[in-house]
């Protein structure tokens, strides 16, 4: 493997109502990937997300509003960037990733000299594989991913996703506001970016239920196979 230790690396964790899990997710980072500096992004979050963040000295920037999760992320990518971090990492906050496939993922960029790296939960299918309907959802963007850009991506879906400077900048831009993930994918590769998949495994999340009901996943497939649509059309 390449040695990225001297890369400025950071993990951007956005959390909506995580005060059940956030403690036990920066411990993970701490233990697995000791290489990465972290930083939490509060999404206006109505419990005590904030105040435990403060208590357990976890750096945090406390949004004034809620921007959902586009914004949150997008808010993370411009604090890596004017910080100057070389590969910043998006990493949830309930608990489902796991930091040891960081320093993997890290290697993989480099190595491979790829602008962004996904962590799939689908390439050796162990883990947590997610709900029914989501992976019915996984599988129609992969189809269009291969069909649209003539790339396979197993897990666009995949909220574990490691990139370059070259994505920052382009990420601190534009980011779409809600669902951002496979657009994102597609926005890329339509601009003949590198993305490679590693195999990782992900865990159920530790409290909380997911913002994604059947309605909503109804909803999130429609809008955003017309994003991807949009996108290629442009």
């Amino acid at each position: 493997m390449d040695n990225t230790g001297k890369r400025k690396k950071l993990v951007i964790i956005p959390a909506f109502n995580e005060a059940e899990s956030i403690v036990e997710t920066v411990r993970d980072i701490r233990e697995n990937a000791p290489d990465f500096d972290f930083v939490v992004i509060n999404d206006c979050s109505k419990d005590r997300t904030l105040e435990v963040c403060k208590k357990e000295d976890i750096k945090v920037l406390n949004l004034p509003i809620n921007l959902g999760i586009g914004g949150a992320v997008q808010t993370g990518y411009v604090y890596a960037f004017h910080q100057g971090y070389d590969i910043v990492v998006q990493f949830d906050g309930d608990g489902q990733h796991d930091a040891r496939y960081l320093e993997v993922m890290a290697d993989s960029l480099v190595k491979e000299q790829a602008d962004m790296v996904i962590g799939s939960r689908f390439i050796e299918k162990q883990g947590f594989q997610s709900s029914g309907v989501r992976r019915i959802g996984i599988r129609i963007f992969s189809f269009l991913s291969q069909a649209l850009f003539g790339v396979r991506i197993t897990d666009a879906t995949s909220g574990m996703r490691m990139c370059n400077r070259r994505v920052m900048e382009l990420f601190i831009r534009d980011y779409p506001r809600d669902y951002p993930e496979p657009e994102t994918v597609c926005r890329l590769l339509r601009k003949k970016y590198k993305v490679i998949e590693v195999p990782v495994e992900m865990k159920e999340r530790l409290a909380g239920v997911s913002s994604i009901s059947f309605n909503r996943s109804v909803y999130y497939m429609i809008k955003v196979t017309l994003a991807i649509l949009i996108e290629r059309l442009r």
